[in-house]
């Protein structure tokens, strides 16, 4: 059946591989469909992560005497 998705084969340990088909089964869904949730999940992860860091890094440099106000910014 064609479709519009591009696909990715990837090969699981043994171990991995059944944990996914035991993921996939309790939530009623193929183990394509787990492996493509799982790896939303993870790129979610990884940006949450470098967001704060971001975050972190502009914290350590802000200066409330130079920062504008919010009606200097909005007004």
């Amino acid at each position: 059946m064609p479709t519009k998705n591009p696909r990715i084969n990837v090969v699981l340990e043994s171990g991995l591989y059944s944990a996914v088909s035991d993921l996939a089964k309790q939530e009623g869904i193929s183990k394509s469909m787990a492996i493509r949730d799982l790896v939303k999940e993870a790129m979610e992860l990884r940006e949450d992560v470098a967001l704060t860091a971001l975050a972190e890094q502009r914290e350590q440099t802000f200066n409330p005497d130079t920062a504008l106000s919010h009606e200097q910014v909005w007004g």
